[in-house]
């Protein structure tokens, strides 16, 4: 397949709620047979991953009869699909083979030592087997589909971060010698490192996986398939109301999948932004609906959307005096940085700092080593509600317009200016329903439940 091949080559990510089941699989396999010539980036079945690493929980507590027993049970699931998804006892077969193969492999990792470089084998188990039954069933229904194993070309460098040079070269190769298909499939969040072990991109890798491989072929589109109709200006498990928005540019998207969007992994964004191709979110059970495309929109003055990132830390350091202000507040990053704990958004004044985190595993000690600098206090089970949008401090009104919405709320940090683009405040997880409904209410004209 050569270069001109590959022109207008779109690259479809499905999730694991759409390949979840015999029946979800079966559709996505109408979708592509519809949608020619693409290249597909699938996830593991959804559950799969979860199981797996219970599976390898288990097997840090050197629990083996607990390992054994919940990949017995994976193992008659998958058996379960096959029976449902094959006709032709030819393609049964082979799909069988390589799930015996996978979790004879499972097993064989059990009954040895194990640590993390088994476990993350063992979390490429689901895309490997999910990417096979859905090969077989496209077989089955007459399509020439080929593999393109992920292993094969994804890889991380010695920082982790994806090795492009080798990831192009590699994957351009393996399709220049791959005759032309009606499709190619491959695996999303397996990877290997720089040292050749397998590996993976983290969750939500799947969609990374499919902007980085969108950015080699200079894809026409990158389409990400979920069980939603694109992104929501708000969220509809607690907001009656909410409708797709039609359009974002990458900022904005980054900045919704960012704080809690849950349709889009952040970093899905970059590559396709840096290449200027479009990404479109549409909806695996409603594949008509226009969902969202996202691409380098122009700025257009509105607010777009609401999104709520749960499990958040407010941490208060008031200044002992003993620093001037550049010196307190270095001496304050440097211990969040000594604590390889990211900060999501921070307000300052001359005597103080109040920060909000995701992540709270190294809170003791971060609050001890703080302690040394002034006084701390901290505020738990506190949520991130973030006002997406071209948020320009040009735009007069729609900062006043966000807060109004949230008069009745106590607001414990307010954020804005960091970000052309998002105004965020920090409120208990109580008042979490009550101000996304206000703010619907308020932006967006809709009626709270």
């Amino acid at each position: 397949m050569n270069m001109n091949e590959q022109e207008g080559m779109k690259v479809l990510k499905f999730g694991g709620t759409s390949v979840g089941n015999a029946a979800r699989i079966k559709h996505v396999g109408g979708l592509i047979s519809e949608r020619k010539g693409n290249l597909v980036v699938l996830s593991a079945m959804s559950g799969v991953t979860n199981t797996l690493t219970e599976i390898s929980d288990y097997l840090y507590k050197n629990n083996i009869p607990g390992a054994q027993d919940t990949l017995n049970a994976l193992e008659m699931k998958y058996q379960g699909v096959v029976a449902e998804l094959y006709d032709d006892a030819k393609w049964a077969d082979e799909a069988l083979s390589v799930i015996g193969n996978s979790v004879g492999y499972i097993r064989a990792l059990i009954q040895g030592d194990f640590a993390v470089a088994e476990e993350k084998e063992i979390l490429a188990q689901g895309e490997l087997v999910s990417t096979a039954l859905l090969l077989n069933h496209l077989k089955e229904r007459g399509l020439n589909a080929v593999m393109l194993p992920a292993l094969e070309f994804m890889r991380t460098d010695h920082n982790g971060e994806p090795d492009m040079k080798y990831i192009s070269t590699r994957l351009l190769r393996m399709l220049d010698m791959t005759e032309e298909a009606d499709v190619y499939i491959t695996q999303g969040y397996i990877c290997r490192n720089a040292y050749g072990e397998v590996d993976n991109l983290k969750r939500g890798g799947s969609d990374y996986t499919a902007s980085l491989i969108g950015a080699v072929l200079e894809s026409e589109e990158i389409q990400i398939w979920t069980d939603i109709d694109g992104m929501h200006n708000n969220d509809p498990r607690y907001v009656e109301g909410t409708r797709p928005v039609g359009e974002l540019n990458f900022e904005e998207a980054a900045e919704l999948a960012y704080f809690g969007a849950k349709i889009l992994h952040p970093n899905c964004v970059l590559p396709a932004k840096l290449n200027n191709i479009p990404v479109r979110l549409l909806n695996t059970l409603e594949p008509s609906a226009p969902g969202t495309v996202i691409y380098n929109l122009p700025p257009d003055g509105d607010i777009k959307a609401v999104a709520a990132k749960d499990g958040i830390t407010a941490i208060n350091i008031k200044s002992g005096r003993r620093l001037v202000a550049y010196g307190f507040m270095h001496k304050v990053f440097e211990t969040f940085e000594n604590h390889k704990t990211g900060i999501d958004i921070l307000a300052t004044s001359e005597v103080g700092i109040t920060v909000a985190i995701d992540n709270d595993t190294r809170l003791a000690d971060i609050v001890d080593d703080l302690k040394m600098f002034g006084t701390v206090s901290v505020d738990q089970d506190m949520v991130i509600i973030s006002v997406v949008g071209d948020l320009h401090w040009h735009h007069a009104g729609l900062a006043v317009r966000a807060l109004h919405a949230l008069e009745d709320i106590p607001v414990r940090l307010v954020s804005y200016g960091g970000s052309n683009y998002n105004i965020s405040v920090v409120i208990p997880k109580d008042f979490k329903v009550q101000a996304l409904r206000k703010l619907s209410e308020h932006l967006f004209n809709s009626n709270p439940q």
